[in-house]
This record gives structure tokens, C-alpha cells and sequence, in this order.
């Protein structure tokens, strides 16, 4: 492996994992990448409010998602886009409407499935609770029950004779409600009324949430030499902190007119990929689209600087892809196996599930060329369907040239994934030398 040009620092897989650990839903990953921000200089501007076409960086937020945007010296009204995309949900376990339940003595809270989680991976966890509150008089909190709440017991295996013979089979409403303790009666509102009583809040206060389930088990390094890594929502955190980093590290570089950027970098990061994106904070929806278009008009631009500025605009795309496994390597692609550590993949397939054109690779092979930093290319076994990300969405929806990449990890939609100690690192170098063009 090549030295990247910015020499592999453990530091930043050490703060990936801190990132992790403080963000156990999107709402709390969106905070964080806010203070991140604002650490960086960045200014947080309202939707409701008139925007300004000053330099320096903004940032607005709306629930699960953040967009980001740099405006450096020298910029025009018809300046073109870099952006680099992510999402921040993963797949869990969330509350119902009416969480309180239970049979035979347990107290039960009532879960939803939401994405397309490995359920088993959810079995004999420790979980904790997180989300958004809404309060009665009118305000939202962030909620973090850090500590070992609920659990999703799995049938001992005295009591399923056959479960390492046929394989172990879930129903998702039967199995995977969680227990929180004894007790012979359920009770309405004892979930809200103890997150009440945990913030110091009155009874009634919270009229509407937002709450899921995370395992609190802290990410940690793994293997002989700790060259892995094993953590929650490394899909796709992983790439929302290397994004975050990569736009902070461009605005401190090129916060000069000295050396100005000749693009306005971008970052977009947006909530329920893992459920279709179709949301006013997913990629289907219009956020990302309204705040470049009022960046340009707060340039004095109007619809043919729009037109010029998405036209020269391109995006990265970076969600974690499947590094091949050791013990089912025949589902790969044969002639396509990622390794960790192996630096960031390059996604194509050729019926769109990945945005990828060959004009796309060469934007992204020049930015791993000029940061130093090998890279791999992924494509799906032709037996075995592709997933899909946000690329396909902000290409179609938007108008503007996307490239889908990411990191290499494996137990992809597990509790608990794996990726190599270094990929995170190369993947924010190659995304910083792409935001400077």
C-alpha cells in the first residue's frame, strides 16, 4: 500500500470511534457534526431566514439531516459544487406508538423494524434508548439512555432442539420485542413516564417521539495488531464523520483568498436511506436541492447561474460496501474481492443501483492520486442482487454527475460491524483532495 500524502494517523480512527459511540441515532449524529462545524468556523443559518451570499461556512439542520456548504473568497454566483454525501440512519429497532406491553410476568417495550437490520446480531444485547422528545410546550430534546435498559432475549437452545441443524428463524412481531423487567400488569405511558422522570420532566410534558434501541457496547479495536476495527453504524457514520472531517480540513486550508478553491465544497448528509430516502430529510427529498439553489440566488444568482452551477457540479456518494468475507468469498464477484484496509471502493453497477459512469471513476482516481491513496472497485456477483444508496437519487433528482464509493466492512447491517483501523482514514483523504478539485 501506498503512503497517503497526509501520513495515516491513528488519531482520526480513534475520533471515528468517539463519533460513533456519541451518536447512537441520527438526530444525536447530526448534533455532533453541527459542533464539529461550528469548531470549525461554520455558522448555523435558519430555513425561516433571509441567507446572505457572505464568504466562510453555514450549515443548516432539519432532524436526522445536515447540509454543510463553504464559501470561499472570489466565489460567483454560478460557482460550481463539490459535494460529498452520506446518510446518517442505520438499521434498528424502534419504538411504536404505544411501547407499553408485556405477557407472563415481563414488562415488554413494543418495537418497530425499521431498515433491514440482521435480526439475529439484535439477540442478548445490552440496549439503551435514544431519540428526540418533543415537549407540550413546543421544544425538542435529545435523549440518551446510556446505560443496560432492554434486552431481546434468544430461545435457549434446550427450548429449540433444532436450531443449529435448520438455522435460527425470527418473526419480527413475535421475537423482537425487548424486555425492561418483572411485572404482572402493563401500565400506559411507564416508558415515557420514566424518560420523564430520567430528564426531570412533569408527567404529560413529552407529546411526541422518536426513540430506537442501540447496543451500548463501545467500539473498540480488534485482531492480533488492532488493524480492525468493530463498532456500531459504521454504515454509515463511517463515512458522515470522514465527510465532516474532510470539509473542515478543506475550509481551515483554503480559508484565504491566497489559494482560493475553485468549487464551493459541500456536505449533505440525510436521513432514511436505509428506508427508501423518501422523506423532507432524505436524498429524495428537497432539502439538498432548496439550499443550493438559495446559496446561488444569496450570490445575486438567478436561474441561468442554477443551471451553470449544477452543470459543473459533481458529488460523491459514500456509503460502506462489502469487503470480501473469508468464509463465504463465492458470493463475490470473482474477479472483485475488497480487502480492509485496502483503501476506499469504487461502486458501479451498470443498472444504476450505483450512480458510477467511467467520467465518474476518473474524477474520483484523479482525488486518490492526488491525496495518495490506493483504492478498489466493487461490483455485485451477477447472481446476487445490488443494493442501491443516495447516488442513483441525487444524480436523478438534482441533475448533477455522482460517483458512488465508500469503505469495505463487513456484517454490513449487523449490530455490531467491522471494518480495517485505516480505511476511515484514507477515505477522508481522498475526500478532502476531491472537495479542493
Amino acid at each position: 500500500m501506498r503512503t497517503p500524502s497526509r501520513p495515516f494517523d491513528r488519531g482520526h480512527t480513534d475520533d471515528l470511534m468517539t463519533f460513533l459511540a456519541a451518536s447512537p441515532t441520527p438526530y444525536h449524529a447530526v448534533a455532533n457534526v453541527a459542533a464539529r462545524l461550528e469548531k470549525a468556523g461554520f455558522k448555523q443559518v435558519a430555513e425561516t431566514d433571509a441567507w446572505d451570499g457572505t464568504t466562510g461556512g453555514k450549515f443548516v439542520t432539519r432532524g436526522g439531516a445536515i447540509i454543510a456548504w463553504f464559501v470561499p473568497e472570489g466565489a460567483r454566483a454560478h460557482t460550481p459544487f463539490r459535494i460529498v454525501g452520506a446518510h446518517t440512519d442505520s438499521p434498528n429497532l424502534r419504538v411504536k406508538p404505544q411501547p407499553d406491553m408485556g405477557s407472563n410476568g415481563w414488562r415488554q417495550v413494543a418495537v418497530e423494524i425499521y431498515g433491514g437490520p440482521l435480526l439475529n446480531s439484535w439477540l442478548d444485547r445490552d440496549l439503551g434508548l435514544a431519540g428526540r422528545i418533543s415537549l407540550r410546550d413546543g421544544g425538542e430534546r435529545l435523549v440518551n439512555i446510556d446505560r443496560a435498559l432492554l434486552r431481546v432475549p434468544q430461545l435457549a437452545v434446550h427450548l429449540d432442539r433444532s436450531v443449529n441443524v435448520d438455522g435460527l428463524k425470527l418473526d419480527k412481531q413475535r421475537h423482537m420485542q425487548p424486555i425492561w423487567g418483572l411485572g404482572s400488569d402493563v401500565h400506559e405511558g411507564d416508558l415515557l413516564g420514566f424518560l420523564e422522570d430520567e430528564y426531570g420532566l412533569g408527567r404529560g410534558d413529552i407529546t411526541g417521539w422518536d426513540l430506537m434501541t442501540y447496543a451500548i457496547e463501545a467500539p473498540a479495536y480488534l485482531g492480533r495488531d488492532q488493524e480492525l476495527v468493530a463498532g456500531p453504524r459504521m454504515d454509515n457514520l463511517l463515512s458522515v464523520h470522514a465527510c465532516t472531517a474532510a470539509l473542515a480540513e478543506v475550509s481551515k486550508e483554503k480559508g484565504s483568498d491566497d489559494d482560493p478553491l475553485p468549487y464551493i465544497p459541500v456536505l449533505a448528509a440525510f436521513d432514511h436511506e436505509e428506508n427508501g430516502s423518501q422523506s423532507d430529510t432524505g436524498a429524495d427529498g428537497p432539502l439538498l436541492g432548496s439550499v443550493l439553489e438559495r446559496s446561488v440566488f444569496a450570490r445575486g444568482g438567478g436561474y441561468e447561474d442554477k443551471a451553470r452551477a449544477f452543470a459543473g457540479t459533481v458529488c460523491l456518494s459514500s456509503d460502506t460496501g462489502h469487503a470480501v468475507h473469508p468464509n463465504y468469498a463465492e458470493r463475490h464477484d470473482p474477479t472483485h474481492h475488497p480487502r480492509a484496509n485496502g483503501g476506499p471502493i469504487l461502486k458501479v453497477n451498470v443498472n444504476n443501483r450505483y450512480a458510477t459512469d467511467g467520467s465518474g471513476r476518473a474524477v474520483f482516481a484523479a482525488a486518490c492520486e492526488k491525496a495518495g491513496v490506493p483504492f478498489q472497485s466493487f461490483v455485485s456477483n451477477n447472481a446476487m442482487p445490488c443494493g442501491t444508496t443516495i447516488g442513483p437519487i441525487t444524480a436523478a433528482r438534482h441533475g448533477i454527475k455522482t460517483v458512488d464509493i465508500g469503505a469495505a466492512i463487513l456484517s454490513m447491517h449487523s449490530v455490531r460491524e467491522l471494518c480495517g483501523a485505516d480505511d476511515p482514514f484514507l477515505l477522508a483523504n481522498a475526500l478532502t483532495a476531491f472537495l479542493e478539485g
